[in-house]
């Protein structure tokens, strides 16, 4: 008996579409890291980027839970002296309503070269909209 490795030429990629009207932030988050990762696939190998491409349309109508609207907030340093920023939720989903779901999905991901690899697999559109019709309709994936 033999065990079985995934090669870089057997890895099948798809397209997902997700819809993120109404939806919890946190839990689209874990379903988009999953299909990043390949986590639902039988080739699924930790060493390896398996996963597939995601398009989440519609990424401004994304909900959030309890007062975290408010209550959360991203912060960041440009490394100089005062540069400390901070913004919450609510001032992040007016102005950039992809961002949060990006940085969701980016803690959920490995923290190294293989995530960033992951990452570059995700698209993020506010509206319905996106220009990607032919690479789903080539893959036959489902709308989730």
């Amino acid at each position: 008996m033999k065990t079985y490795s995934v090669k870089a030429a057997d890895i099948e990629r798809g397209w997902h579409i997700i819809d993120a009207e109404g939806r919890v932030l946190g839990d689209l988050a874990t379903e988009v890291a999953c299909l990043l990762m390949g986590k639902g696939k039988v080739k699924f190998a930790r060493h390896l980027d398996v996963g597939d491409n995601v398009i989440v349309i519609n990424a401004g109508k994304v909900k959030v839970t309890g007062n975290k609207l408010h209550d959360k907030f991203y912060y960041r340093h440009s490394g100089y002296p005062g540069g400390f920023k901070a913004e919450n939720l609510e001032k992040v989903m007016a102005t950039k309503p992809g961002k949060a779901i990006e940085h969701a999905v980016k803690g959920m991901l490995p923290q190294n070269k293989l995530g960033k690899a992951m990452m570059s697999k995700l698209r993020i559109y506010p509206g319905a909209e996106h220009p990607h019709g032919g690479q789903v309709a080539a893959s036959g994936e489902d709308q989730v």
